[in-house]
């Protein structure tokens, strides 16, 4: 699995004329399942996510994660994380899981998510178009992925 985690003031997700997910303060994941992702990698990651200190403490410094600022987590698939680019200009998706591999490895995701923030969260439609506006906070943008811990 693969993210881009930006730290947000705020987040929505619209899809079909209407939001389906908005949040305060928290983190904005985009989230890519990749053939051979397993359910090891959605726990490892929802617990990386979760514990990032990357909120400010006190002093100003990085200090505090999602969870001990009582931040809150939007989650949209994004099989778009996996694009090659290595060979012409139009990207090829060949390492991107299929949709009916990764819609239940993105669910169990959010599950992970959920029970490790310790409350629900937000979260886009799969495989719908979607358009996902942000306020970026510092900016503070990472990416994660499962085969690089």
């Amino acid at each position: 699995m693969r993210t881009v985690v930006q730290r947000v003031r705020e987040a929505q997700v619209d899809a079909f004329g209407s939001t389906v997910g908005r949040i305060g303060q928290g983190l904005l994941v985009l989230v890519g399942c990749e053939e051979g992702d397993g359910e090891e990698d959605a726990r490892w990651l929802s617990a990386k996510l979760t514990g990032l200190r990357i909120f400010d403490d006190e002093a100003g410094v990085m200090n505090r994660s999602v969870r001990d600022v009582g931040g809150e987590i939007l989650a949209v698939s994004q099989f778009t994380l996996f694009a090659s680019v290595k060979k012409g200009n139009r990207p090829s998706w060949n390492r991107a899981a299929r949709p009916e591999v990764a819609q239940p490895q993105f669910e169990y995701f959010l599950h992970c998510l959920e029970i490790e923030l310790g409350r629900p969260i937000q979260a886009g439609i799969f495989g719908a178009n979607m358009q996902v506006s942000l306020i970026n906070d510092g900016p503070v943008t990472l990416l994660i992925d499962t085969k690089a811990r």
